[in-house]
């Protein structure tokens, strides 16, 4: 009999970039996505809590995501699967660089990130039932030193859009990064060493 990993996941993202790294590892899914209608609450608040640490902020709303994920299956009488969700976020001295709210908040973020070493913290839960683990990614990746002229240009763009620290490294951004240590999948969005890693821990309880 196959076991739950077996019979495929569902994603609980809305990430182009999490499907192409789940598929890159060969994994089975379905995606989960939220709803969001305009005047309803999101299903997982992203706001920092005070004081957060950018490494136990982006854990809680890991398994968060998973947690309602897993009931948005349940309310959808969807088969059960496991449900996978990450969260991603840049920090440079301790503070949380999320999703920027414009373009010009977007520019703001890459002024200070440039010529610089920040962080960049990508946390994976998965749930399954009552059983739910999550794993963190820790990398630093060093920008080089930015004109004005290039953070322009970027932004307009439209890649700093909806993106943690308001870059992709798998795009354009590719060009700013002196030195990477730690995990490119992680950084991404999906860190597939620790990915695998909980769905071994999960198929183990077999």
């Amino acid at each position: 009999m196959a076991g739950p990993i077996e019979r495929g996941i569902y994603l609980a993202s809305r990430s182009p970039r999490r499907r192409e790294l789940l598929a890159q590892i060969g994994v089975r899914f379905h995606l989960l996505l939220f709803r969001s209608r305009a005047g309803e609450p999101p299903d997982v608040d992203e706001t920092p809590l005070a004081t957060e640490a950018p490494d136990a902020y982006v854990e809680r709303l890991a398994r968060a995501k998973a947690e309602a994920g897993w009931r948005r299956m349940l309310q959808r009488n969807l088969p059960p699967a496991p449900v996978l969700a990450a969260d991603t976020t840049v920090a440079l001295e301790g503070r949380i660089y999320g999703k920027s709210a414009s373009r010009e908040e977007a520019a703001q973020m890459l002024e200070q990130l440039a010529g610089r070493t920040h962080e960049v913290l990508t946390a994976v839960a998965l749930k399954h039932q009552d059983w739910l683990q999550s794993a963190l990614s820790r990398s630093e990746v060093r920008f080089k030193t930015l004109s004005a002229r290039e953070i322009e240009q970027y932004v307009a763009s439209g890649e700093a859009d909806d993106k943690a620290g308001a870059y992709a490294i798998q795009g354009r951004a590719a060009r700013f990064i002196v030195e990477l240590r730690g995990s490119y999948s992680g950084v991404m969005g999906l860190p597939l060493y620790e990915t695998a890693q909980l769905m071994d821990k999960l198929a183990a309880r077999r």
